[in-house]
């Protein structure tokens, strides 16, 4: 008997399939229309980040970094050049003299990433290389703090860089410090969990994202390793647009976090679905789309499994601070509209 599948047309002989058929990233995504396919599930993959890295086990970082290169290099055809600030990433991605990256890829200073950036695009541009395209990339401390001159020269010049940060909040390379994007009451090893109000205090940080939008350039994003066909579809956009360019990807870090190591993904949704990290896109200086909450879920849900904030909940009575995170939380979810009056009332 013939196939019956096998006479169809290429475009009829794609298998109807549900969800929970497809919810993988790999062998799952291989049986849909390639269209709807992630980069990973590919067998054209570039796999810009490849084995042989020193993350550790459950890193969010690699796991964003790899998707978000890949989809980079796709949209570009492979005509890609990284730079790299210091941080995690580099670490541990390039043991001297050893490299997990596949694409032409330069290390630059802690706080330089986005100067060094501009540089090669704008050799690029005098070599008539208009096909090459450039990203810098750094964790939250080399973004929102040491670096962050650098970025906003590039974002008020307007030069032609995607920049990503691998929000992990917090200086993890070099011992857990405390960053601008720490968020309020957790410990790190700069805001211990001693005193009257341990942890880190209320009232300060940046909100990189937003100072991005102010800024006024073409494109900006938040994304999170718990959406990935969003992540890529959002570098995949970035790389269409000409001129600065900035994504921020919530990636969180085990160690750093004080959290399970297979509760990365599960950690990353929780804090898009609380409220604490609002995920949108925003064009020339205007929010354009949001990702509505799908199931909104109280703070200390997302709170409770990280050690980094278990001084909350020690005594009989939960800290007063957790209602202050709470309202952080549903303040962006009306600055930004996550969450439908419907849905709300239901």
């Amino acid at each position: 008997m013939p196939n019956p599948v096998a006479t169809l047309a290429p475009e009829e002989a794609v298998q109807k399939l549900k969800y929970y058929q497809k919810g993988t990233f790999t062998v799952g995504n291989r049986l849909v229309a390639e269209a709807e396919r992630s980069v990973q599930a590919s067998r054209d993959r570039s796999n810009a980040l490849t084995c042989g890295h020193r993350a550790c086990q459950g890193c969010g970082e690699a796991l964003g970094a790899r998707y978000a290169i890949d989809a980079a290099m796709r949209a570009t055809n492979n005509n890609l050049i990284a730079v790299n600030a210091t941080g995690c990433l580099e670490v541990f991605t390039t043991p001297y003299p050893e490299t997990s990256w596949q694409l032409p890829w330069l290390h630059s200073l802690f706080g330089n990433a986005a100067a060094v950036a501009t540089g090669v695009a704008a050799a690029m541009r005098v070599k008539k290389r208009k096909e090459v395209r450039v990203i810098a990339q750094g964790g939250d401390g080399g973004t929102t703090d040491i670096g962050f001159q650098c970025l906003s020269g590039m974002f008020e010049r307007n030069d032609d860089v995607l920049y990503i940060c691998y929000d992990n909040e917090g200086y993890m390379n070099t011992g857990v410090q405390r960053s601008s994007a720490t968020p309020p009451a957790a410990r790190t090893a700069t805001t211990p969990a001693v005193g009257a109000e341990p942890g880190n205090v209320f009232g300060t940080g940046k909100s990189v994202p937003k100072i991005a939008v102010a800024h006024g350039i073409p494109y900006v994003a938040t994304a999170t390793v718990a959406d990935l066909h969003d992540l890529e579809r959002k570098v995949t956009k970035a790389m269409g647009i000409r001129g600065a360019r900035y994504i921020q990807i919530n990636v969180p870090c085990p160690l750093g976090w004080g959290a399970l190591s297979h509760d990365t993904i599960r950690l990353a949704r929780l804090a898009v679905e609380c409220g604490l990290y609002p995920i949108f896109e925003a064009e020339h200086g205007k929010v354009t789309e949001v990702r509505k909450i799908r199931r909104q879920v109280p703070v200390t849900d997302y709170l409770k499994p990280q050690r980094r904030f278990a001084h909350l909940f020690k005594a009989e009575h939960e800290d007063p601070r957790v209602a202050r995170l709470q309202a952080i939380c549903d303040a962006n979810i009306a600055d930004y509209g996550l969450v439908d009056a419907i849905a709300e009332e239901a």
